[in-house]
């Protein structure tokens, strides 16, 4: 593939005579003259051209002007930056950076322009997209393409073509005319007519001189094409005032039908600027309400504690499997219905919650046969840690998750329903946008609330690729619910804990790692929490009060003894006789129930609870269930009696085998729930008559990992990836572009052809002088390259050598070479 980036066009070797003698003629060279670090930036700002690594700088050079790098190099330009390249595309090539500011500024100058186009050029120079010194700027020829107005993709600048793109296909004749309408005088030739009348179009004076004469009706229609799109329709008989335009060439034909204003006159129009609102400084983000910090950091660790509490009722309510997996993947929308329901949250938040626990490793698929889903291992350790850790684990998952809770309910690009923990929710782009929005929130100062509007402006001028607008405004938006939901913020402002967690305003753990940052936050978060309580207020109408968050022994017990009433800052729970009985058949007795609710109440235990538990104690396990299909056992016949003679056991279908046993032809469980529902208090027991004290079990998938990230495009590379590269760029380009002897029949360019014997002389030679030399090498797959390698040891059919190329020693076949040929001797 051949380029202006890697070969010289013709202009250029025509003026090469003008230009300096150490004036770059192509982007390799530019990159070639290119400090280390220099090289280090472009590959770090575009990682897409180290995959593979380049051999060469020509290599380089080739593979950061091809469409695909060049539009994703553009699309990631803030907006002045962008309009700076556009810029370039409408300039002269080549252009001065005079002439480039001349374009953004105007006539009348503009300070900020002048200001912010030294940053915006050297951003474009790093990122290899503009090349050659400031009165030599280059746009590498695809981003020309990409920008440079046509018929059938308009440039951003609403520009048309220069006078000589449009005239290009006009006849001399036609020109001469235009010229002699224009009162200039007619020339020999359509090139310098062309250049006469661009040389009108671009004298301020003689062009301000000439539209003096036009008719009001012509001044409109230019005024209507000024700042874009140029083109217009005109009828085979236009009317008189297109006629002046058009016989004056301020309007040229393009097509039959269509006529275009071309560049000069609309520079003039525009008083010479490009762009109509050139926007060389960011959108400030603007506070839409104070708010003092303390309340801030108040309401963050409330909501950080409201959603620690929701994600383990989730967990909770899934512990003993949760529902099942999709054939396509995901929850099906009743499942996801039921556990808002279950949680008392609407569907979207519900749908958030689920995911959030998903992007952490706290729930997965088990993988069965009857695939559902259900909590991790991971869940278990998750839960011993301290509150604040457990909060910093699911606030950095969400940060770094690519899927995306906002889409859940929405249609992906076939029209098929997104659904929660299903395919197609990974958005690359996430974890950038949410981190950019949380930096753009600690910028502000602290308890400042952001306006969303100017948040949402900023982010568009800091990407404004059309494609990525839209995306990334919704997710800007979800960000901000998000992070308010997770306690990341409140009321709407960054909190203490929060900017820890981004690595901002901390002392100790700017801007550190991951772990450094999440400890960081737990212990911001950490006195803002609620301790743990190890008691509840029991009250005389069978409910008990927890003031705060319980200790997790307490809570657990207290779950099983009784049932959640309500919840918020307080939780109250219900005694009932089958909250009693459960803990009953958990085992528990009695005794072991007043004394744990003597031992944790703050008041005295009051009389209708004991009587509640003490009630159904002595009749719990009076009757026993077993499998004979099933069977009832009491010692007290009138109780048995009393079961037989009562119409709602006519669906067990009960007869007597013996004064104290009945038969059932029910199983067991439907015995069990059945004598129950009558009023009953019955337990189950096993073969050797024992009472079966029945647990929930808790069902874990086998061990999983929490989802990877999507990356968006390929990963950033670290430091040391980056340095081996660039040593391994330069030491290609020394070995490409090392001078050497002309080899015998060896065409110029191609590798090196030798004989066996020649090869090996020169090896041998090589290592007596000490010389390097130059090879051609084809290995094992059959890729051929060319090497400059320094010969330390030739036997056994291998040579060892210095590798210049690989910067390593290395052994290579002799019957691998194909030819070797001496490096000239530096003059």
């Amino acid at each position: 593939m051949s380029t202006d980036e890697s070969q010289p066009t013709d202009s250029a070797t025509a003026s090469a005579s003008a230009r300096p003698a150490d004036t770059p003629r192509s982007l390799a060279e530019a990159l070639r003259s290119r400090a280390d670090d220099a090289l280090a930036g472009l590959l770090h700002a575009r990682p897409d051209l180290l995959n593979p690594v380049p051999t060469d700088l020509t290599q380089l050079a080739t593979r950061a002007g091809t469409r695909a790098s060049v539009v994703r190099a553009l699309e990631r330009l803030d907006r002045f930056a962008q309009q700076v390249a556009q810029t370039l595309a409408v300039a002269p090539e080549p252009t001065t950076y005079d002439e480039v500011l001349a374009l953004l500024a105007g006539d009348d100058g503009d300070p900020a322009v002048a200001k912010a186009l030294p940053g915006a050029l050297g951003t474009l120079h790093e990122q290899a997209l503009v090349w050659g010194p400031d009165d030599r700027l280059r746009l590498v020829r695809t981003a020309r393409e990409l920008l440079a107005p046509g018929p059938q993709h308009p440039s951003p600048t609403g520009l048309g073509p220069t006078v000589a793109e449009a005239t290009a296909g006009m006849s001399p004749t036609r020109i001469q005319e235009i010229v002699a309408a224009a009162g200039l005088p007619t020339t020999h030739d359509p090139v310098s007519a062309v250049e006469s009348l661009t040389a009108l179009f671009t004298d301020r004076a003689r062009m301000s001189a000439l539209l003096d004469q036009a008719p009001a009706e012509s001044v409109e229609v230019l005024s209507r094409l000024v700042w874009g799109p140029p083109y217009g329709q005109v009828t085979a008989d236009p009317a008189r005032h297109l006629r002046w335009l058009l016989d004056r060439g301020l309007l040229l034909p393009t097509a039959p039908g269509t006529v275009v204003l071309p560049r000069e006159a609309a520079l003039h129009l525009r008083a010479g600027r490009a762009h109509r609102a050139p926007e060389p400084t960011p959108p400030p983000v603007v506070a839409a309400r104070d708010h003092r910090p303390q309340v801030v950091d108040a309401t963050a660790a409330g909501q950080a504690y409201t959603a620690l509490a929701t994600v383990e009722e989730l967990l909770k309510e899934w512990d003993e499997g949760g529902p099942a997996v999709l054939r396509a993947g995901g929850l099906s929308v009743r499942d996801l219905k039921r556990t808002a329901v279950a949680l008392d949250l609407p569907e979207p938040l519900a749908a958030f919650w689920v995911e959030l626990a998903y992007a952490a490793g706290l729930i997965a698929s088990d993988g069965e046969a009857d695939e559902r889903y259900a909590a991790t291992p991971a869940y278990d350790e998750w839960q011993e840690l301290p509150a604040p850790e457990r909060w910093a684990a699911l606030a950095t998952a969400w940060l770094s998750a690519t899927r995306t809770a906002g889409l859940i309910g929405g249609r992906d690009g076939k029209d098929r329903t997104l659904s929660a923990l299903g395919p197609h929710l990974d958005r690359s782009a996430a974890p950038e946008v949410r981190r950019r929005v949380l930096a753009l929130l600690a910028g502000l100062p602290e308890g400042a609330e952001p306006d969303a509007d100017s948040l949402l402006a900023r982010l568009r001028w800091e990407r404004p690729s059309p494609a990525a607008q839209d995306l990334r405004s919704r997710i800007a938006g979800w960000t901000l619910n998000e992070a308010e939901l997770l306690g990341v913020t409140g009321r709407g402002a960054l909190s203490t804990h929060g900017r820890a967690l981004l690595g901002v305003d901390d002392t100790e753990a700017p801007g550190g790692d991951v772990p450094a940052r999440a400890a960081a936050a737990s212990r911001h978060l950490a006195p803002l929490l609620p301790q743990p309580l190890d008691h509840v207020l029991l009250q005389a109408d069978l409910t008990a009060v927890a003031p705060g968050p319980l200790e997790r022994p307490l809570a657990e017990a207290l779950a099983v003894l009784a049932d959640v009433e309500s919840k918020g800052g307080a939780t109250v729970y219900r005694f009932t006789p089958g909250s009693v009985r459960r803990a009953l058949d958990a085992g528990q007795s009695a005794s072991d129930l007043h004394a744990f609710l003597a031992a944790h109440s703050r008041t005295p235990v009051p009389q209708p609870l004991a009587y509640l538990i003490d009630d159904v104690a002595r009749r719990h396990g009076h009757l026993r269930i077993g499998a004979a299909s099933a069977y009832v056992r009491c010692d007290d016949e009138a109780l048995l009696n009393e079961i037989l003679a009562d119409k709602r056991s006519q669906g067990l279908r009960l007869r007597r085998l013996a004064p104290t046993v009945l038969a059932a032809q029910a199983d067991p469980g439907a015995l069990l729930e059945g004598l129950r529902s009558m009023g009953f208090a019955p337990a189950a027991e096993s073969a050797e008559g024992d009472v079966l004290i029945t647990r929930a079990h808790a069902h874990r998938t086998p061990p999983r990992s929490a989802p990877e990230p999507v990356p968006e495009g390929p990963p950033v590379p670290d430091d040391t990836l980056i340095a081996a590269a660039v040593r391994a760029i330069r030491a290609g380009d020394l070995a490409s572009t090392a001078p050497r002897k002309e080899v015998h029949e060896t065409p110029s360019g191609s590798l090196p052809r030798t004989t066996s014997a020649e090869t090996l002389a020169t090896m041998q030679a090589a290592v007596m002088t000490g010389e390097a030399v130059w090879i051609g090498y084809v290995n094992a797959e059959g890729a051929a390259s060319q090497r400059v390698i320094a010969p330390v040891r030739v036997e056994g059919g291998f040579v060892t050598a210095y590798d210049h190329t690989a910067d390593e020693v290395r052994t290579f076949a002799l019957h691998r070479i194909t030819g070797v040929a001496e490096l000239a001797d530096d003059e």
